[in-house]
């Protein structure tokens, strides 16, 4: 992707929003000066100034000028920023993306024109390091148009294009699941200290650890049950730890984690 010419604003940048200009600043052919982030009170983000991004509270200037409008905003103030910016919007050369979490596309088109080229996406607090899984779904776009959001998200890590039914399992597994895995850290963190580690170095161990196995997966394409049986010795202490967990319900309570946020962001 050649981004000295894409034009982009960050309406409503939030954290995430704030990840996804690290990302574009990052990027060696991407010229500031094209990139709008705004925010009710945009003192926070005056940091970005001094780089050359145009920060202000215009989010129909923002709108005006940018080929990519991407709304960070709550899903709460969707509706009505996008009803504040449809008016400056042309649906022929503009290109609407929502971060809101239970927004549909339907929602937005409620508003917006229908030859609009609008999108959904969902990174998630990763981004923040360049290493968000992203999940996007579309309409009324063309390969070009895809292309050119999935560089966009790829940019504070990686993208993939989901129906937009599963968008909130998205959410769920994406988005969600980092806080479970967070939760499982600390879990071994604390056994961890039981056993003889001081906080700090259990979770040296214990973060690097998890690396490892996620980036064994990723490397070697493999199934988890895979690796397990190479860890798994006869009559070893692995099985033995593995086999007390589920006893206790370790992977039926995960799943029942998952399912239960689904059922939540279905509610909603």
């Amino acid at each position: 992707m050649h981004w000295e010419n894409i034009r982009i604003a960050i309406i409503g940048c939030g954290n995430l929003g704030t990840s996804i200009v690290n990302g574009l600043l990052d990027q060696p052919d991407f010229i500031p000066q094209n990139l709008h982030i705004t925010k009710r009170n945009p003192s926070s983000l005056m940091h970005f100034q001094d780089k050359g991004v145009r920060v202000h509270s215009d989010n129909s200037l923002a709108a005006q000028e940018s080929d990519l409008v991407i709304l960070g905003v709550k899903p709460y103030n969707v509706n009505s920023i996008l009803k504040e910016i449809n008016p400056v919007l042309d649906p022929k050369k503009q290109v609407v993306i929502s971060l809101a979490t239970g927004i549909t596309l339907d929602e937005m088109f409620e508003v917006l024109d229908p030859k609009t080229v609008a999108f959904r996406a969902m990174p998630n607090i990763a981004a923040d390091i360049r290493e968000s899984i992203t999940c996007i779904c579309g309409r009324n776009s063309d390969e070009s148009h895809e292309k050119q959001v999935k560089s966009l998200f790829n940019s504070i890590g990686f993208s993939i294009t989901i129906d937009e039914s599963l968008m909130e399992a998205a959410t769920v597994l994406g988005a969600c699941g980092i806080a479970y895995v967070l939760r499982f850290m600390r879990a071994m963190i604390q056994g961890g200290i039981q056993i003889g580690f001081d906080a700090k170095t259990a979770s040296l161990i214990v973060n690097q650890t998890v690396k490892g196995a996620a980036e064994l997966m990723i490397q070697k394409n493999m199934h988890p049950e895979e690796a397990i049986d190479k860890v798994t010795t006869p009559k070893g202490c692995t099985i033995v730890g593995l086999n007390e967990m589920e006893h206790q319900g370790f992977s039926a309570a995960m799943v029942r984690g998952v399912l239960a946020s689904y059922e939540k962001i279905e509610k909603v």
